[in-house]
Formats: C-alpha cells, sequence, structure tokens
C-alpha cells in the first residue's frame, strides 16, 4: 500500500478512534454531573435552565431551548416543573405581549447561591485528570472542531 493510502487508512481511523473517545469522556463526566445535580432535586435539564438564568438574568422562555441545547417541545415541560417546585416564574415582556420571560423566583435564586459553588466543584474535580493549560488547549481544539463541523452540516 502506498503512503498516501495508509495515511487516509491511519486519519479516518484516528477520527473514528476520537469519536469514540470524546463520547465515552463526554459519559462520564455527564454521569458526574447528573449525580451532582439529583442531589439536589433536580435533573440535568432542570438545572441548566436555572443555572443560565442565574447568570444571564431573565430570558425569553422562547430561546432557553436553544440556549441551554434542548428541544423546543421540552423546554416547555422543563419549565412547567420548575414552576411547580416554585424555583421559576413566568414574567409577561412589559413592551411585547409576545414574549414571556422566565425568571428564577427568590427561593430559585437561593437554590442556587446555595448550590451553585458545589456544581462549580464538582465539575473541576470531574475534569482534574488535566491540568489549567491543557483545558484551555483543549478548548480551543474542541471549538475549532465544532465549527467545522457544524460547517459540514450547513452544506
Amino acid at each position: 500500500m502506498k503512503e498516501s493510502q495508509e495515511r487516509i487508512v491511519d486519519d479516518k481511523d484516528s477520527s473514528l478512534k476520537l469519536l469514540v473517545v470524546l463520547t465515552r469522556a463526554y459519559q462520564s463526566i455527564r454521569k458526574g454531573i447528573e449525580e451532582d445535580i439529583k442531589e439536589h432535586g433536580l435533573n440535568l435539564t432542570e438545572f441548566g435552565v436555572l443555572e443560565l438564568l442565574y447568570h444571564k438574568g431573565d430570558q425569553p422562555i422562547q430561546k432557553i431551548g436553544g440556549k441551554i441545547l434542548i428541544a423546543s417541545s421540552s423546554t416547555t415541560y422543563v419549565i412547567d416543573q420548575l414552576v411547580k417546585k416554585q424555583l421559576l416564574k413566568r414574567k409577561p415582556s412589559p413592551t411585547d405581549r409576545r414574549i414571556t420571560y422566565g425568571s428564577l423566583t427568590a427561593k430559585g435564586q437561593e437554590l442556587m447561591e446555595k448550590i451553585f459553588p458545589d456544581h462549580r466543584d464538582a465539575v473541576h474535580a470531574l475534569l482534574g485528570g488535566l491540568t489549567t493549560p491543557q483545558k484551555q488547549d483543549l478548548i480551543v481544539k474542541l471549538k475549532e472542531l465544532g465549527l467545522f463541523a457544524a460547517s459540514i452540516n450547513k452544506q
């Protein structure tokens, strides 16, 4: 086999191996995060909504799903669950009747102030297998990979 053909096979095999390694790493990290969040009576999606509102403030409900990467049909269900738990409230826009904002209640704000520092520590522990420079390098490389994949998906 020619050297260029070997490189193509090796590169394709490397791509497959990278996909498997990324997927397994993500699954392991996600499992640890889910266990941490579950201790507070929340699921990952509920926590994602609360975290978004905690860090970014009130958000249009129609945009929340896209910001935390869930389907819009699921967003309504998650918002309803958080309203039932009295962690979130719906707030109509004062300027546009078509827009409703998701807003943390006082109880939701207190919960996030209490649990977020521990969550941050749990994430840090899960990613403790890398040094800070390695994490920063990986962030850059994964962004490049994600943007490249997104550009292919648009074609």
